[in-house]
C-alpha cells in the first residue's frame, strides 16, 4: 500500500490533468530576489529577467488553503522551455512560507501551462489532488491564473497549473547591477 489517498497517482506520476504536458517552469524560492537573479544570471548566462510583485493589490482573486489569500511575493522570470521562476516571499501565510519553514530555500515546484487555471483546479480536485494556493486576474485584461497542488507525496514537490495571461503587465525595473 502506497499510503496515497484513493485516486491519486503513484510516486513519480503526475495527476491525470497534467500528465503528458511538458514542464514549462521550474520554481525556486530565494531569500533575496536581487541576489538570486545575480546568481542565476551567472548560471544561465543571461540576464533577460521579467520582474513582478504579486499580492492582493495586483491579483484580484487569491486563495490559500481554502480561504481568501493575502500573501505577497516578488517573482523573476527568465527563459522558456522550461522557464526559471525565482520567488521571494514578502508576506504570508503562503505555501512559500510553509515550504521555507519545512524545507528551506531552493526547488519548490514544477509548473505546467494549461488553457484554463479554473478548469485545472476543477479537474485536479475532482481527481483527489488538494488545491493549496491560487491566484487569478493578474493579466492586463483580467485573465491569467495560477494554482498550486499538493503533490508532494506523489511527485516529491508541488506542481503548479499556469494560465499565462494574453497580455502581461510591463515588468518592474530590474535591481541595480542587472541589465
Amino acid at each position: 500500500m502506497s499510503g496515497l489517498p484513493t485516486g491519486l497517482p503513484g510516486p513519480g506520476v503526475l495527476p491525470a490533468p497534467l500528465a503528458g504536458l511538458p514542464v514549462a517552469q521550474v520554481g525556486i524560492l530565494v531569500p533575496d530576489l536581487a541576489a538570486g537573479m545575480a546568481t542565476w544570471s551567472a548560471i544561465l548566462g543571461s540576464d533577460d529577467w521579467l520582474v513582478y510583485t504579486y499580492g492582493p493589490d495586483s491579483v484580484p482573486r487569491l486563495t490559500y488553503r481554502g480561504g481568501q489569500g493575502a500573501f505577497r511575493m516578488r517573482v523573476a522570470l527568465i527563459g522558456n522551455a522550461p522557464q526559471v521562476e525565482l520567488i521571494e516571499s514578502l508576506d504570508g501565510p503562503s505555501i512559500y512560507t510553509e515550504w521555507i519553514s519545512e524545507h528551506g530555500y531552493g526547488l519548490h515546484h514544477l509548473g505546467f501551462r494549461v488553457p484554463s487555471a479554473q478548469t485545472a483546479i476543477h479537474e485536479m480536485t475532482a481527481s483527489g489532488v488538494g488545491l493549496l494556493q491560487s491566484g487569478s486576474g493578474y493579466g492586463q485584461d483580467g485573465d491569467g491564473g495560477f494554482a498550486y497542488f499538493d503533490t508532494q507525496a506523489s511527485v516529491g514537490l508541488i506542481v503548479e497549473a499556469i494560465e499565462v495571461p494574453k497580455h502581461r503587465r510591463p515588468s518592474e525595473p530590474l535591481p541595480r547591477g542587472l541589465r
